[in-house]
């Protein structure tokens, strides 16, 4: 038997510590996890939208429908747990970003059929 621990493991320098990371997250508020999450979706599905400075080099719209319908499903999910001081903003960037799907896509989906819609009903310009 060796006297090295296994790789990874809590005695290397450069090994993630797994119980302080759990206590990290375990002092973030719920509402504070949630809008980070649906920020980093907004973000992701901007990126596969093509609305950044890269343009159209990452535009994937199967991946952004995907998205966009996961934040859709988030913000309806979490509808009563968050404030509308921070539930607004998010829905504004929500729509925003159904618009530039309904803009990106060559083939137009039916009022009530974009991603989200189920969630948010039909977005219209």
């Amino acid at each position: 038997m060796s006297d090295t621990s296994p790789a990874g493991s809590a005695g290397t320098p450069d090994a993630p510590d797994f119980d302080e990371m759990t206590r990290d997250i375990a002092e973030v508020p719920a509402v504070e996890v949630i809008v980070t999450v649906a920020v980093n979706l907004m973000s992701a599905a901007a990126v596969k939208l093509g609305l950044t400075e890269e343009g159209d080099t990452y535009k994937d719209l199967d991946e952004a429908r995907k998205l966009v319908t996961a934040l859709a499903g988030l913000l309806d999910a979490s509808a009563t747990e968050i404030s509308s001081f921070h539930a607004a903003p998010l829905r504004d960037g929500l729509k925003s970003l159904q618009l530039a799907f309904r803009e990106a896509s060559i083939v137009p989906d039916e009022p009530g059929q974009g991603p989200g819609e189920k969630y948010t009903g039909p977005v219209y310009g």
